[in-house]
């Protein structure tokens, strides 16, 4: 399986603003992925989504922020990886233009550094039914928020998603 993937977009800038390609052709070649959704988001500074992950019809997805910036949050829920358990931090904003492809077998959140638009290329689409959610303050997978915590905005069932240690007794992914 592969793994995550930081990729450049180029900004095209003159007196009456820019262009960018949202997904260059070269990220589909390289990444040998066919996108079947595009999801749109506007989170507000201080809001953190995920950390998720979804086993049924599994989903890669290709994330850029059109306009803020955030820190994305992968963690390796692949049972036997070399890096399994292992988080990894990302800033993404309309600033620097990065892309970052996470593959299936990676769960994934973002905190919002500034009121943000994230745009999602996602390979398969939404399944409720085999999703699951690891709870970002869990000491185990060692993330760094730089929102204190009694500033985060967050939804009740991120709040109360599961430990890596409870993932651990029923993982996902091999």
């Amino acid at each position: 399986m592969s793994c995550f993937r930081i990729f450049e977009r180029k900004k095209y800038k003159d007196n009456r603003g820019f262009f960018v390609e949202s997904c260059p052709a070269f990220v589909n070649s390289e990444l040998g992925t066919k996108f079947v959704q595009d999801n749109l988001s506007f989170s507000k500074r201080g809001v953190i989504r995920g950390l998720h992950y979804q086993w049924k019809d599994p989903m890669g997805k290709l994330i850029s922020v059109i306009k803020g910036s955030i820190v994305d949050y992968i963690v390796d829920v692949r049972a036997g990886s070399e890096t399994y358990g292992k988080s990894f931090a990302f800033e993404l904003s309309d600033r620097n233009d990065l892309m970052l492809w996470i593959p299936p077998g990676f769960a994934h959140g973002f905190e919002a550094l500034e009121d943000s638009y994230v745009l999602y290329k996602c390979s398969s689409k939404y399944n409720s039914e085999a999703e699951g959610s690891i709870n970002i303050f869990d000491k185990n997978i060692a993330i760094s928020l730089r929102t204190p915590k009694e500033c985060v905005i967050m939804s009740k069932r991120d709040l109360e998603a599961i430990s890596f240690e409870d993932y651990c007794k029923d993982p996902k992914f091999f």
